[in-house]
């Protein structure tokens, strides 16, 4: 287990940290947690009950970056300046996600209620066009937006930081960013997990700076051994000192000669013109509480706002319970149709018109509503959107969404709150590591589309606002969340959750579970946390489970509309539930499917460490721990369970009128023993 000396060892959870009145408690998850029954979730164990701490928390995914921001914390910064230490530590030990060379999103929420979003996504460069992945022949060349020198967009990273900590925070740069500058000089033991995920990485070991620093030049690190990363030290104190020099000083001119040295396109031009822009926030509400979210280019907060506005119609709790067949056919009506709508409208608001207001316009939900018909589902390609409220949609195009993301939730002793979400779009980026420089390079440009009518891996579909042009920032779904009590008339309004999660498409669909679940459904933060999501993105047109599939999803005659779509020669494919079981059935090739090959012994191990029986594809698994799965056509799916939410919860039921941190609640994803991407909770 991580953090294996606790004085307080708690209830199971994971990645947070928070200052408890007096002692650090950091506390991790356990995986048995990954085999839940699909029952009624309100029947949960009676230990399974959230982390908690009196004045402040951290969630993270590891737990050297959760205790960078208890560090700043218990020096007196505020949650931003721990969003600062966190992002700089997971630079270090999380290069999975975590990065320099990425970008992202930050939502603040400042202890007087006013919320800042904070946009330091990429930007494509200057040299960057519209069929840059196209040959000759006008067809996309394989990879080309993934791998190799021209798949990166500005990074947006350091920028993103800089600016939160020099408006919002209130130590110093160099003082954030000490605990991430001493991981990377002294080192951090490398888990046995985070040793086999590094060594089975085969893009790291492509481009030479990676090769030597991730793969010792084919003398891999061992379990336990201390990873020092000298350049990246190096790298990160001129940073500390002179941010400036990342973009328009020596780091940028050593990026744009590295760039340029090998076919890449970035500019020291493009580096001296990135710019962090601060956004409004998408703000809605729900039930009674106001939630704040991501706004374009992020799609997260639009959509997100868009499906609970649909369901607020509706009486979840007397349709069903938690997860139950009823409530779930229902709430994927609503994903079906706020995900068309994405699909037709949604790009970068600097390059584009985008209809917002008309998307969140409650009438416009309410019409939605009118179409979705209890027991009876709706074939999407049978949508017709309501007349009369929103522009006709660009013409279609297809896009791509990261999948290797990471998130923290942070909440202060004052009540400042910061939900971030940051990536390098694949894991490890592109895999290559700027020579000298010591951090890798993201792989954003395949967030754009490539080419009209060409599907991505997940089957989604973006319009013509997602082209690609220099300057532009891709389409993300990236959905950092915080949610307060709506207050009112001489009441104030009180933090009530803080959150996000990684897992590409599937991210804003994840928020919307979890908050269903919790403001809804009355379930704890560890049971939300713990609960199998589900997901629908209008096409394909299937739903896909987390975890272990409900019995419910193998019957097709419950009339649900989570009926099993047949084979094209008219077979039926039943879902594969995830459990503790490790033997495949065979079953007759699909021809639409690539054929399932042997997996390498570190990738079975690693499912086994999971609990998870899942079907594997040809393509590359470049996180062992996170393994990847080609979604086959039957309509209920099994997807792999990934860390899927860091949320912190503040019920103001149990807050104090002048103290509302008192009652603070904290949870995470599950993890694991040995899963150093458990995030890590240390309350304070």
């Amino acid at each position: 287990m991580l953090g294996a000396s606790h004085r307080n060892t708690g209830p199971r959870s994971s990645g947070t940290g928070a200052i408890p009145h007096v002692n650090v408690l950091r506390l991790t998850a356990s995986v048995a947690a990954l085999s839940l029954a699909a029952t009624n979730l309100l029947a949960q164990a009676p230990d399974e009950q959230p982390a908690r701490a009196r004045h402040a928390m951290v969630t993270t995914v590891e737990h050297n970056a959760t205790d960078a921001g208890l560090e700043i914390l218990k020096k007196g910064g505020n949650a931003v300046d721990a969003a600062v230490a966190v992002h700089f530590a997971l630079a270090v030990v999380y290069p999975f996600a975590g990065n320099l060379g990425g970008g992202g999103f930050m939502l603040i929420r400042e202890k007087n209620g006013k919320a800042h979003f904070l946009d330091y996504r990429e930007m494509a460069p200057g040299a960057a066009s519209r069929d840059m992945y196209l040959d000759a022949e006008g067809k996309i060349i394989p990879g080309a937006s993934i791998t190799g020198y021209k798949s990166s967009g500005v990074p947006g990273s350091v920028a993103g930081m800089v600016y939160a900590q020099s408006h919002y925070g209130k130590l110093t740069l160099a003082e954030d960013m000490a605990p991430a500058i001493r991981l990377a000089t002294e080192g951090f033991p490398l888990m046995a997990s985070e040793a086999k995920m590094i060594q089975g990485t085969k893009k790291l070991s492509q481009y030479p700076a990676s090769r030597a620093i991730y793969h010792r030049n084919g003398d891999f690190y061992k379990p336990d051994e201390v990873f020092k990363q000298p350049e990246l030290a190096a790298t990160l104190t001129a940073i500390s000192k002179d941010p400036s020099t990342f973009y328009k000083g020596a780091i940028a001119q050593k990026i744009a000669a590295f760039e340029k040295a090998n076919g890449g396109i970035i500019t020291a031009d493009d580096l001296a013109h990135y710019v962090v822009k601060e956004r409004e926030p998408i703000h809605s509400r729900y039930r009674g509480y106001d939630i704040y979210t991501a706004p374009p280019p992020s799609s997260g907060g639009i959509v997100l706002a868009e499906i609970l506005n649909i369901l607020e119609g509706f009486d979840l709790t007397k349709i069903g319970t938690d997860r139950s067949a009823a409530q779930v056919q229902i709430i994927t009506e609503a994903f079906r149709r706020a995900y068309m709508d994405r699909s037709d409208y949604l790009g970068d608001p600097d390059y584009n018109v985008l209809p917002l207001k008309e998307l969140a316009n409650t009438k416009y939900a309410a019409a939605w509503r009118a179409s979705i018909v209890a027991g009876k589902p709706t074939p999407s390609k049978s949508l017709v959107r309501p007349a009369g409220f929103v522009p006709p949609p660009p013409p279609q195009h297809k896009g791509k969404e990261p999948t290797d993301t990471t998130h923290f939730s942070i909440v202060d002793k004052d009540g400042n709150a910061v939900a971030s979400t940051t990536t390098l779009n694949g894991g490890f980026g592109n895999g290559i590591t700027v020579e000298g420089l010591g951090f890798l390079m993201n792989n954003e440009m395949d967030d754009f589309t490539s080419k009209v009518g060409v599907p991505n891996m997940f089957g989604l579909i973006q319009s013509s606002a997602n082209s690609i042009e220099p300057g532009k920032r891709p389409l993300s779904a990236m959905t950092p969340t915080i949610i307060t009590t709506h207050g009112g008339f001489l009441r104030r309004k009180k933090l009530a959750y803080v959150m996000g999660s990684p897992g590409g498409s599937t991210i804003i669909t994840t928020v919307a579970n979890d908050v269903i679940s919790s403001i809804d459904n009355h379930l704890n933060i560890q049971a939300v946390a713990d609960a199998p999501r589900f997901h629908h993105q209008y096409l394909p047109d299937r739903l896909d489970f987390e975890k272990e599939v409900p019995p419910r999803c193998r019957r097709a005659d419950e009339g649900h509309g989570l009926r099993h779509q047949p084979q094209p020669d008219g077979r039926r494919q039943e879902p594969r539930p995830v459990g503790r079981q490790r033997t495949h059935r065979h079953r007759p090739q699909n021809p639409r499917t690539p054929r399932r090959t042997r997996q390498p012994p570190r990738l079975r191990q690693s499912r086994r460490l999971l609990g998870l029986s899942i079907t594997a594809t040809a393509r590359e698994h470049s996180n062992p721990m996170l393994p990847r799965l080609h979604l086959v056509p039957p309509s209920c799916v099994v997807v792999p369970s990934a860390p899927s939410i860091l949320a912190l919860s503040f019920h103001p039921s149990s807050c104090h009128s002048h103290s509302w941190h008192s009652g603070g609640v904290c949870s995470s994803p599950p993890g694991g023993p040995g899963n150093p991407h458990a995030p890590q909770h240390s309350p304070i």
